[in-house]
């Protein structure tokens, strides 16, 4: 590791070693700038997941703040946060520094939306979803189709998750698997359908390595499909993404969820 910060080579070694990442797949995490769009279930892992990778600024967004039903899949946060009923963003914000103090991290209490989705994505490298709605995803998949940024799309609910890559201009975009959003009323959430905790880390630690993919510098090697799982029942499947010419977003660039 000549030429690498001795504390990076400590830190990083075990990671680094790996050959397909390498130093300079870690020199590209550290310069790594992303956002990552609601740190409940899925983000706040993402977010611990990448600040101990090494990717250099994290841009965390929620306007939700800690409750007790949130721990049992939330590792990142404590019984205090609860208690105080502390913004999501900033009490991640205040563990991910203790985890890695190198990192940058900007936490903004808001939720993200057409209104500000450009000035929250200024400069940013790549987007990962840990939102729970589909109105968010469908203005971060407009934004980004718009704007050539990749982002990784995920869910969980019950026991059951799927999670993708979307890199524009090379695969399918969101809205060429489903082309609009499914009514409120069909939108399961949390709240109405539970969730298994530990489904939760596992989908996001697929996230997190799809990140590290393309921060690094491997978008190659990103997986080509939709990923659908349910742990309760031993399912995997993987659905072929084809990019549509007929898209609305990425074949026919109408960003009509970036509109107010």
């Amino acid at each position: 590791m000549a030429g690498f910060d001795s504390e990076l080579s400590a830190r990083y070694a075990r990671q680094v070693v790996f050959p397909e990442l390498g130093i300079e797949g870690q020199r590209r995490l550290l310069a790594g700038r992303v956002l990552v769009v609601g740190v409940g279930g899925l983000g706040s892992w993402v977010a611990e997941f990448l600040a101990r990778a090494g990717v250099g600024f994290l841009r965390l967004v929620d306007d939700d703040r800690v409750e007790l039903v949130n721990l049992h899949r939330q590792a990142l946060y404590l019984e205090s946060d609860a208690e105080a009923g502390a913004p999501k963003a900033l009490a991640a914000k205040e563990r991910l520094a203790r985890i890695n103090r190198q990192a940058v991290v900007d936490a903004v209490v808001t939720r993200l939306g057409p209104s500000n989705m450009a000035a929250l994505a200024e400069g940013i490298d790549l987007v990962v979803d840990g939102t729970d709605n589909f109105a968010t995803r469908y203005a971060i998949n407009d934004y980004s189709i718009k704007m050539g940024i990749p982002w990784i799309f995920a869910g969980v609910i019950r026991a059951e998750a799927q999670v993708m890559t979307i890199l524009p201009g090379q695969s399918a975009c969101l809205r060429c698997l489903l082309e609009t959003p499914p009514p409120p009323c069909e939108d399961p959430n949390c709240r109405t359908s539970g969730i298994l905790g530990p489904a939760v880390p596992a989908i996001a630690a697929i996230q997190a390595i799809e990140a590290i993919k393309v921060l690094s510098g491997g978008t190659g090697q990103v997986c080509p499909y939709l990923l659908k799982m349910d742990f309760w029942a031993n399912s995997v499947q993987r659905v072929a993404a084809q990019a549509r010419p007929d898209c609305p977003c990425c074949g026919l660039h109408d960003y009509e969820f970036l509109e107010p």
